[in-house]
């Protein structure tokens, strides 16, 4: 029953990310998921390096995770950067 539980809150948790009013931020947590698949690309491409084999994957693909990953480190970025700027603006009037 603890595990049922436990899984219960996890799943709630995971799904308070796609609420509309939320602390984290979407972009980010897109931005580190294929960030992470391309780590995962580049670990699996030095492993089967070392054993002898080629990975073949379309450079198109690994481009596509490329582009997502700056555009949303780079959304996110400048939204923090422009949010802070309107709240010392609304502070100075």
């Amino acid at each position: 029953m603890k595990i049922l539980n436990y899984l219960n809150k996890k799943f709630m948790a995971f799904r308070d990310i796609f609420k509309d009013k939320n602390d984290l931020n979407e972009k980010s947590i897109i931005g580190f998921m294929s960030f992470a698949v391309m780590v995962l690309f580049a670990t699996a491409d030095l492993i089967t390096g070392y054993l002898g084999k080629d990975l073949v994957v379309q450079e198109f693909i690994y481009n596509s995770f490329l582009v997502i990953t700056l555009g949303c480190f780079g959304i996110a970025g400048v939204e923090k950067i422009f949010s802070k700027k309107d709240k010392s603006e609304e502070e100075e009037i």
